[in-house]
């Protein structure tokens, strides 16, 4: 008997935490406020932005942290950390990451 209740409780935590797992997966994140690539404003972005010319900014508006990559489509190196209400002027990067 004692042996039934244990694995009762053991399947009800899993389940419950499936379920918390779930539940969370749905949901997307995205800062809230306005990037500013080169002139060109981004509401509430959520990814990955190119930059499309040189000299190049990168103003953040937003309520997270930018990351300038040295490579196309976010990859490379991390060039620069663009932290909220901050400007970034460059010549290298080609791609902006954020969350």
């Amino acid at each position: 008997m004692m042996r039934r209740r244990r694995m009762a409780m053991t399947l009800g935590a899993m389940v419950a935490a499936a379920a918390l797992t779930l539940g969370m997966s749905g949901s997307a994140y995205a800062a809230e406020g306005v990037l500013a690539i080169n002139g060109n404003a981004y509401l509430d972005p959520s990814g990955c932005y190119p930059v499309d010319w040189f000299p190049s900014s990168v103003t953040n508006h937003t309520d997270a942290i930018a990351e300038v990559h040295s490579g196309p489509d976010c990859s490379g190196p991390v060039e620069w950390l663009v932290y909220p209400g901050e400007t970034y002027y460059t010549e290298t990067a080609q791609s902006v990451f954020i969350l």
